[in-house]
């Protein structure tokens, strides 16, 4: 194996590890959690993670403009003095920000609950926006241990406090936030050791480099748009949940997403690594590339809906407090089979090609169809079934339209494969909907089986050019 495919291996190694744990830890706390403390503290926790969600859009792209434009580029080429200015610039802005965000919860008339996870979600911009901008300049360089290390410590932490709170008896959901915050801070504190040539510097080292925020900010504010587009999707539709209906639907509703959400862990630990290897790569290779990783990637996903029954089963027993509202997996665990191509492939591609600007388009697109989806759904039907369904019907329209997008910019044709993978997701939920027992497993079954047989030759293909890639 060429020296390309070992670094790729050992990057991947960091990333699945430190996913690993994630998932783990995200498996124990979607088990665990509801299990122990009562529905509406699970509801005002759930809250709080859906606001802290968002907190990326206070840096206005500021860190994304970093990480599209020194993508690729080796850390020990960076100008330190720069960053080590923007660092702190980021810093005060964030600090502001926060101040003002603390202040508005202080005097608005919301409930005390609600006060508190406002004020909370203040701290936390703070925290995750100044780590962000380390972390993405670790991932931009390609130095994906560290990456991986901050992200597992941060994780570990939060785990190990919220352990401990439930050992001793704590079922609060507000020292449940303090445990979130005390992860984000150590992993902060971590990713400044590991970028200490950047964050510590002689005070004289520091300027004003307002053209250089700006830069950044006109590269990543298109690419943060997009982002905070694509999150929109699916927190319009939690957001006109947890507005029509009460705390509690919406906990129930966030723990379906939690659990059909698992198997994103894995696919991110390779997009994280994908960006820095594919702007290093030659544009004509880009469209074999992505064709090797998209059928590996589809016929591995369209194999984990079958275990959505067995998993439905486990979670029922195991939370019979949360049995009715699990029923909605059948409509929502195909979620992470768009979200996974998305932010694998079509994402990184578009990021690759400098497309922040389609990227952007697309997603708006699909926040004005959720916006409309949520009105009907929610308000004039006021049907929790259709507001649920609406959440991945919205994610097959967004992938849909970029990656015809994309196929159009690498000049290739998917329209059979896109095709096959919406037949299989249809037979999924209506087998899983309309048929509650161990039939939707035999049912799916067949029909995956009957998907690998179209797609022998491809996936025979692919394997080739795998064998190719590896060898040269």
């Amino acid at each position: 194996m060429n020296d390309k495919v070992i670094n790729f291996i050992k990057n991947f190694s960091y990333t699945i590890s430190s996913n690993l744990i994630s998932l783990i830890i995200s498996t124990v706390v979607v088990l665990i959690v509801p299990k122990l403390i009562g529905i509406e503290d699970y509801g005002y926790w759930q809250l709080y993670l859906f606001y802290a969600s968002y907190v990326g859009f206070l840096h206005f792209g500021w860190n994304d403009g970093i990480y599209l434009r020194y993508g690729g580029d080796e850390y020990t080429d960076l100008d330190k003095k720069l960053f080590f200015s923007q660092f702190y610039m980021l810093i005060l802005t964030q600090i502001i920000i926060a101040i003002v965000l603390y202040t508005i919860a202080q005097i608005s008339n919301l409930d005390s609950n609600r006060a508190y996870i406002l004020q909370m979600t203040g701290i936390c911009l703070l925290f995750t926006n100044v780590r962000h901008m380390l972390l993405l300049i670790l991932q931009a360089t390609n130095r994906i241990r560290e990456y991986a290390q901050v992200t597992m410590i941060g994780r570990l932490l939060y785990f190990l406090i919220i352990i401990l709170f439930l050992l001793i008896g704590i079922r609060d959901f507000k020292l449940m936030i303090v445990a979130d915050l005390i992860g984000r801070v150590i992993s902060l504190l971590l990713a400044m050791y590991f970028c200490k040539d950047i964050v510590f510097r002689k005070i004289s080292s520091f300027y004003f480099s307002f053209k250089e925020m700006f830069e950044n900010i006109n590269v990543g504010i298109k690419l943060m748009f997009a982002n905070i587009a694509g999150m929109l999707i699916i927190g319009v539709v939690r957001f006109g949940i947890e507005r029509s209906w009460d705390v509690e639907t919406f906990g129930k509703v966030s723990l379906t997403l939690s659990a059909s959400n698992l198997m994103l862990l894995f696919i991110n630990a390779v997009g994280i690594i994908m960006f820095p290897i594919l702007r290093r790569t030659e544009k004509n290779k880009l469209p074999g590339i992505y064709f090797v990783m998209r059928d590996f990637l589809m016929v591995l996903l369209l194999g984990l809906l079958v275990g959505y029954y067995p998993m439905k089963t486990l979670l029922s027993v195991w939370l019979p407090k949360y049995s009715e509202s699990l029923m909605y997996m059948a409509l929502v665990f195909p979620v992470f089979i768009y979200e996974g191509k998305m932010a694998l492939l079509i994402n990184t591609y578009l990021k690759t090609l400098r497309q922040e600007k389609l990227m952007l388009k697309i997603n708006l697109i699909s926040v004005s169809l959720s916006l409309l989806f949520t009105t009907l759904t929610t308000n004039v039907f006021r049907n929790l079934d259709m507001a649920i369904l609406s959440i991945v019907v919205l994610l097959v329209i967004r992938s849909i339209l970029a990656e015809f997008s994309l196929a159009k910019i690498l000049n290739i044709s998917l329209l059979r494969d896109i095709l096959l993978e919406l037949s299989m997701t249809i037979v999924f939920i209506l087998s899983g909907w309309y048929i509650n027992s161990w039939i939707t497993v035999f049912i799916y079954g067949a029909a995956y089986i009957f998907y690998l047989i179209i797609k022998k030759k491809d996936l025979s293909e692919t394997i080739s050019s795998l064998k190719m890639l590896v060898k040269n």
